[in-house]
């Protein structure tokens, strides 16, 4: 893995020394004699290999001196200002000189990079690790996002499944009425016929002799299964009889009863009356 960093910055490195002693022997050999020349660019390359290699042994040893690092930087800042000063001098070329000038400042950037990258490397199995990890909290979020999905669908399901029995219990509701309606206006119209009084007395005089049957449509109200509306007797209470028992039965404790308590009390007592009336009559009185 290290090879990824290492290469680059030894190939730049090399190629910057090639280049540097290159251009010393080429601008400096006319000025003095070539030996001089040979001395001067070896001292760059040299204490830039040297800085560079003490900084590789420290960093080897997990630790850093900015001295060091400054002098190593000072030593590529010398050899990249001696290729810029040669292009400049240059009577030819100075700009394919200046475009090889950054090569020294590149190769101690690329040695920084390898340094970075050597402090933050990790072993095989640290990375293994990290990727399950990683893996383990995606497989995790896509159960959830699964999970999500399928209790939204179900809970869709579950509202149209509840809808669709509602409108059927609303059909059914509404076709009962309407038979019952039409059941209504039958009895209605049978009770208001002429001939109706006269057939039911023909029927029942011989069982009770002078009594007239008094025959009144019935109730149909919601309530609830165990209720039974109860028969009206033919001595049954006035209204205004009606309010004043469940008023005082109302208002016998302190705070007044509720209706189911109020309704209990007056069949206890041996009071008759329909639920409807009672219900009516207990309206009326809590006004």
């Amino acid at each position: 893995m290290n090879a990824k960093t290492v290469l680059p910055a030894v190939g730049m490195t090399a190629v910057s020394m090639v280049l540097t002693l290159a251009v010393v022997m080429m601008w400096l050999g006319t000025a003095m004699p070539w030996p001089v020349a040979l001395v001067v660019g070896l001292g760059i390359d040299g204490g830039w290999l040297a800085t560079l290699a003490y900084e590789r042994r420290l960093a080897a040893q997990g630790d850093h001196s900015t001295p060091v690092t400054a002098v190593g930087w000072s030593f590529g800042l010398i050899a990249t200002g001696v290729l810029v000063a040669h292009a400049l001098t240059a009577e030819e070329s100075t700009g394919a000189w200046l475009a090889v000038a950054w090569l020294p400042i590149a190769a101690k950037a690329l040695w920084l990079v390898h340094g970075l990258w050597e402090r933050t490397a990790l072993t095989v199995e640290a990375l293994d690790a990290i990727q399950g990890i990683q893996q383990e909290a995606r497989d995790e979020a896509a159960v959830a996002r699964a999970r999500l999905r399928a209790e939204a669908s179900t809970e869709e399901t579950r509202l149209t499944a509840v809808t669709q029995a509602g409108a059927r219990v609303a059909h059914v509701q509404a076709r009962t009425a309407n038979t019952l309606s039409r059941a209504w206006s039958t009895l209605e119209s049978a009770r208001e016929g002429e001939d109706t009084g006269r057939a039911l007395t023909s029927v029942t005089t011989p069982v009770t002799p002078g009594v007239t049957p008094r025959w009144e449509l019935p109730f149909w109200i919601p309530s609830d299964p165990a209720s039974v509306l109860a028969l009206e007797s033919p001595g049954a209470l006035t209204d205004q009889v009606l309010d004043a028992l469940v008023d005082q039965i109302r208002h016998s404790e302190t705070p007044a009863l509720s209706y189911r308590e109020m309704a209990a009390r007056f069949r206890t007592a041996g009071h008759s009356a329909s639920e409807v009336r009672l219900r009516a009559a207990w309206k009326r009185v809590a006004a």
